[in-house]
């Protein structure tokens, strides 16, 4: 049975995977079942691209904000441009913000300096944040503990120890397909500590593509295997699985 009211929380549409079906894979994945979408910014160009994909499609909103891969590359002015982007009435939210020491070491002070400016400007503006976090554990919980942010957790696939805490700070947890591999073991117990009012789907399009698709391009109609996978964990209809997620990502972004 087809599933309703699909909320993806955090996808990248503006990503060139897409430039070739582009409308035509979000006029697809609408007609799916999936009701909202909201397409994440990684930098100022990709923030905007955001908003114009919000523009184009009614049933797509926006994130704008600097990935920490992009951190040292953010011109002087980048919040004046942050905050004129999310004065827009579809951007729901600051994102995709954050530290990353998987990817690379050498700009760890960029990192922290564009994610904490980013969270002031989110607070400033009474916005949710989307939050990456790649082996980077430690420093992101020390600033998710003093800023104590509204948002969520992208791509959730740490311990349900720190799973535990995020909830207690008051954030929501994301998860994409990765909770339908083999290994993911902590996702799926952290999935399995956190309460259903506090969980949100996701794809991270083209990335993340859940099982048995994996290693093809991701979109949003693929969403509905990391439903059931979430159902099944919290022993629930699919179905109202993605009406609890759908109805939770429009609280927390406004929608």
């Amino acid at each position: 049975m087809m599933l309703t009211g699909i909320f993806d929380y955090h996808a990248h549409y503006d990503d060139p995977k897409f430039d070739g079906d582009r409308a035509q894979v979000l006029a697809r994945v609408h007609e799916g079942g999936v009701e909202y979408i909201i397409n994440a910014g990684a930098d100022l160009e990709t923030s905007r691209s955001s908003i114009r994909l919000a523009e184009e499609f009614p049933f797509v909103y926006a994130v704008v904000g600097v990935h920490p891969q992009d951190a040292q590359d953010a011109p002087e002015d980048y919040l004046a441009r942050l905050e004129e982007m999310a004065a827009h009435p579809k951007v729901v939210g600051i994102g995709e913000i954050g530290l990353d020491y998987h990817h690379t070491r050498e700009h760890i002070e960029a990192q922290h300096r564009v994610f904490e400016g980013q969270l002031q400007l989110a607070a400033r503006l009474g916005l949710p944040v989307v939050i990456h976090d790649w082996d980077a554990h430690e420093d992101t919980m020390k600033l998710l503990r003093r800023h104590r942010p509204a948002g969520v957790m992208h791509c959730y696939s740490g311990s349900a120890e720190m799973a535990k805490e995020l909830l207690r700070l008051g954030l929501y947890l994301g998860f994409t397909g990765s909770v339908t591999y083999k290994g993911a073991r902590r996702a799926l117990e952290s999935a399995a500590a956190a309460p259903l009012d506090r969980i949100l789907t996701e794809t991270d399009a083209p990335y993340q593509t859940p099982e048995p698709f994996r290693g093809k391009r991701c979109d949003s109609g693929l969403l509905p295997y990391t439903i059931r996978t979430l159902a099944d964990i919290k022993g629930v209809d699919p179905q109202e699985m993605a009406r609890i997620a759908g109805e939770n990502a429009r609280r927390l972004f406004g929608i």
